[in-house]
């Protein structure tokens, strides 16, 4: 394979993450004369607008124009439609490439191309720890991976020498940690340190009518409900595709808080500052 820098980079969907990897790519990876970016998207303006800022070299309406020049390939859809684009183009891809995704829950992906991938493809699932509660291309700079989180699920089948260079290229992109995991573990896990943490901001927004409460808020509320401005359809696929580990998650809050409740309405001062405490301190070992 040619230098990093030399390659042909395909992004298969150019919304808030796609964007993210396209700016990534740009400014820190393609630096050679050989190097390009290329994207593929069904909204024709969105291309044409990142291949007039010089973002992407071309842009394709067609996944299968796009997807034979390519060395390396990002698909940056929602779970669902990410495993649809690869086993619909599956023929497409041009013998040897490198292919990782970018989606929230990993299991029923990684599952699926393990055993229908053709041998002459590479395919590592991975997960980018990064975001932004506005979505789309045009919010795509507000995603900053620096030092941000980045998790792979490796699968059996796994080239090395490609999997040392997906781990590089995370960490030229600007990522600060990769962690390498299960697709088993990784959902459980995401299940509480993201998808929870959404249901939580969007019930507590939703247990509140009075749109002017803010005028109350000291940053606290803000910090807590951010992300509740969500992209509806991407996080009802997340929950809904995750639903055994996510609800195990519901289930475990729902009995701390009910804990808090019961030393709260007893008037425990006692247990209930014990408890903080402990609280406090987990926290803090939390590195």
């Amino acid at each position: 394979m040619k230098e990093m820098e030399n390659l042909c980079y395909g992004i298969a969907g150019l919304g808030l993450m796609g964007g993210a990897v396209a700016m990534a790519l740009r400014s820190k990876v393609v630096s050679g004369p050989d190097g390009r970016i290329l994207a593929h998207d069904i909204d024709r303006e969105i291309l044409a607008e990142a291949e007039t800022v010089g973002l992407i070299d071309a842009g394709f309406a067609g996944a299968a124009d796009m997807l034979s020049q390519c060395d390396v390939v990002f698909i940056c859809l929602n779970p669902e439609d990410a495993l649809a684009f690869m086993k619909n183009n599956m023929a497409a891809f041009r013998p040897g490439t490198i292919i990782t995704d970018v989606t929230g829950v990993k299991r029923t992906i990684a599952e699926s191309m393990e055993h229908e991938l053709p041998q002459d493809l590479d395919f590592i699932p991975g997960h980018p720890m990064a975001g932004s509660e506005k979505g789309g291309f045009r919010q795509a700079a507000a995603c900053s991976f620096t030092g941000k989180n980045y998790i792979l699920t490796p699968l059996a089948r796994n080239r090395p020498e490609n999997l040392r260079f997906i781990r590089d290229l995370i960490l030229r992109m600007g990522f600060g940690r990769i962690t390498e995991t299960t697709p088993e573990e990784h959902d459980r896990n995401i299940a509480f340190t993201s998808q929870l943490c959404h249901v939580i901001a969007s019930s507590l927004i939703d247990c509140q009518d009075d749109t002017a409460i803010t005028r109350f808020g000291g940053g606290s509320f803000e910090d807590l409900t951010r992300i509740a401005m969500i992209n509806a359809p991407m996080w009802a696929g997340l929950f809904i595709e995750n639903r055994n580990q996510l609800l195990f998650r519901i289930e475990q809050f729902e009995s701390s808080l009910s804990g808090f409740k019961e030393l709260i309405s007893g008037n425990r001062r006692a247990e209930l500052e014990k408890k903080l405490e402990n609280v406090r301190c987990r926290r803090e070992s939390m590195v």
